[in-house]
């Protein structure tokens, strides 16, 4: 693929536009990316390959980038992007002799990158941290090997959050449990019980939920973080859970300024909820949420407000529900398939 494009133009999903730069500028030591959304965006993303020696040149929407390949590179991303993390890794493999990665995103799907990255040839040292040491196959030597992906920690529980707020008996297979550690304990302040056997998850029958807090969790702050702490990623997710959750919650967004505003659909559920300032939100439950319409969801909040109308009484209608699959391919059939009611009508 890398060998015949050299830029993309109408890309559905900004982040794939951004991670295939790699292939193609080690293919073709320039690509085009043609960027529909704010430049300021890619901030972390352009001074990282800045960092590495490659070009950026700027003309509008247009990005162009020219590469060459280098002996040495020591850079510190300005952020721990998840995105910048798995871009720089793919990079450094191929056209870079040594190259050190400081302030690393380390996040189980980049430690997965980097195993696979490591088969291909290229050497790896703090595989999963957040300093990371990569010896590139400058002749091109990467070679084919099969790799099974990872399954999706967000997914995953977002899908457990869902089941813990409704009647019912969910497994979820194929779990590695060691990465939803901190998920697990945070979740459990939530009075969301996630149960192991093997690599099976288990959320038994909860409905509304409640717990037996200590003195010190009466009100529960719960605060997001880079990997391996709480995810930004299920911020959303957790919010609805709180709205049916015993006692005030606290949720702090310390890393992401707009994640957090999606909070004014949930009070038009009929959720107590207030949005302190864009990185804080306070919520009152249990609250019964009824159905409402919901316009255009953000593709990383989709689901957790899919799962806020299933919770609610009454049919609730998402506009451009498509969106939530852009993030987790299936879902909807999956909950179909475990009984939840809902409709998909093309538009």
């Amino acid at each position: 693929l890398a060998s015949r494009l050299t830029g993309f133009k109408h890309l559905s999903h900004p982040t794939a536009a951004i991670l295939l730069q790699a292939p193609i500028l080690a293919q073709r030591e320039h690509a085009t990316l043609e960027w529909t959304e704010p430049i300021g965006r890619l901030h972390t993303h352009l001074t990282a390959l800045r960092d590495l020696g490659i070009r950026v040149d700027i003309r509008g929407q247009s990005i162009n980038l020219s590469a060459q390949r280098w002996h040495n590179r020591d850079i510190v991303l300005t952020e721990t992007s998840v995105t910048a993390t798995a871009l720089v890794c793919m990079l450094a493999a191929v056209m870079g002799e040594e190259t050190i990665i400081y302030n690393a995103a380390s996040e189980p799907h980049l430690r997965s990158l980097q195993q696979v990255l490591v088969k291909m040839g290229a050497r790896f040292d703090g595989i999963g941290s957040n300093l990371l040491h990569v010896y590139g196959c400058l002749d091109d030597s990467l070679r084919g090997v099969e790799h099974t992906i990872l399954p999706g920690h967000i997914e995953i529980t977002s899908m457990a959050a869902i089941a813990a707020m409704l009647p019912g008996h969910v497994t979820i297979e194929n779990v590695i449990p060691t990465d939803l550690r901190i998920i697990q304990k945070v979740y459990a302040r939530l009075g969301i019980n996630l149960i192991y056997v093997d690599n099976t998850m288990i959320i038994s029958e909860q409905g509304i939920l409640s717990v037996s807090r200590r003195d010190e969790d009466v009100d529960v702050e719960i605060d997001t973080a880079p990997w391996p702490g709480f995810p930004s990623d299920l911020v959303a997710i957790t919010t609805v859970a709180a709205t049916q959750a015993h006692g005030t919650t606290l949720i702090h967004e310390k890393l992401f300024n707009n994640r957090l505003l999606f909070v004014d659909k949930l009070k038009a559920m009929g959720a107590q909820v207030v949005l302190a300032d864009p990185h804080r939100a306070v919520t009152i439950g249990p609250t019964p949420l009824r159905g409402e319409y919901i316009d255009t969801p953000d593709v990383r909040i989709g689901l957790a407000l899919l799962g806020a109308a299933l919770v609610a009484e009454g049919e609730s209608m998402i506009d451009r529900a498509e969106l939530i699959e852009r993030n987790f391919e299936g879902v909807i059939q999956k909950l179909i398939n475990l009984g939840a009611q809902i409709t998909v009508e093309d538009v």
